[in-house]
């Protein structure tokens, strides 16, 4: 059977699990030449936009999704696209599912679930190699490739346009002159994974000291008061709209989240503070001025998203001091 150049991508959630699959397809693009429907839930599909790989978005939401007509909608999926490629970087019922009704080639990443499942309940002790040696960019190339990419290779991409790049400096300059802009994303969809509100509020302080205009991005009740070095965005922006403004940042300093990939995919350097969860698990950033400030502590990994309640107080949390961030962020610009 001779290889299709038209696939559909599956990659249904969270944010930064889509985000990253934006590289690959760059990637299968620049060397196979595919080209690619993506199959991904309503409120992440904008990040896709503009990505020169793919013809066509299709979006579905959760309660689509979950419901009995979900079925339905994969039964005709597969029939729309007889004869195109299935490239499933989402490896769930639905998914497979969709698989079994493909009339054409189908290609799967490994998930390394055995591995994954091993390393956490021995604290990291177990199953670590093969989930060191590749991370979710080069998982999902894998699915395609008998051997992985660098991970050079499969950074993300987030094609903005002109108008949009221009929004973004606009912004920039209206409240930050001719500042450096650090923007800092202080929220978390699992309480275990979040910095605590006093350490983002000192950091800002000491980003202000330092001669730094500082952004609040994210959606939430931001715990940086707004002031005349801080500017609080929250809830104000559209995805991509965020991506814009990061686009003109210095840096986004952020927790495991999925605005950490967002920054990536616009080349704006990262400080990502990483506690509960950890490297194996493929999410770290991975650009040449990333930075990831991390906890030395024995019971790392303790879940595979940070939902699991700390014993220890988020021990590993708090041990990633606000001067150690500082001297991160000031270590970008020297």
């Amino acid at each position: 059977m001779s290889v299709p150049k038209d696939w559909l991508v599956v990659r249904l959630s969270a944010l930064g699990d889509v985000v990253l699959t934006t590289g690959v397809l760059s990637y299968l693009y620049k060397k196979y030449g595919w080209r690619f429907t993506f199959l991904t839930l309503a409120p992440w599909s904008s990040v896709l936009e503009g990505h020169p790989a793919i013809d066509r978005i299709i979006s579905i939401n959760k309660e689509e999704l979950r419901s009995s007509s979900g079925y339905t909608f994969f039964k005709q999926l597969a029939e729309e696209h007889e004869g195109k490629g299935l490239l499933d970087l989402h490896g769930t019922m639905r998914s497979r599912f969709l698989a079994l009704c493909w009339k054409g080639a189908v290609r799967r990443y490994p998930k390394f679930s055995l591995q994954r499942r091993l390393f956490l309940q021995t604290e990291g002790k177990l199953g670590g190699e093969k989930l060191l040696r590749f991370n979710v960019p080069q998982r999902y190339a894998l699915a395609v490739e008998e051997v992985a990419p660098s991970r050079l290779e499969l950074l993300p991409r987030i094609f903005l346009s002109e108008k949009e790049i221009q929004y973004g400096k606009s912004v920039c300059e209206r409240v930050a002159g001719r500042k450096s802009i650090i923007a800092l994303h202080p929220f978390s969809t699992h309480p275990n994974k979040a910095w605590f509100s006093d350490y983002w509020r000192m950091l800002a302080e000491k980003l202000a000291d330092a001669g730094m205009h500082v952004v609040i991005i994210g959606v939430g009740n931001s715990p940086v008061p707004e002031g005349d070095n801080v500017t609080d965005l929250t809830g104000k922006t559209t995805l991509r709209e965020t991506c814009a403004l990061l686009s003109c940042s210095q840096a986004l300093v952020t927790g495991d989240s999925g605005p950490m990939h967002l920054a990536s995919g616009v080349q704006t350097p990262v400080v990502a503070l990483f506690g509960p969860t950890h490297r194996a698990w493929g999410f770290y950033p991975e650009g040449l001025s990333d930075i990831v400030l991390e906890a030395d502590e024995d019971c790392r990994p303790c879940s595979l998203h940070g939902k699991k309640v700390c014993e220890k107080g988020q021990s590993c949390m708090r041990s990633i001091e606000p001067d150690r961030v500082l001297r991160s962020v000031l270590s970008l610009f020297s």
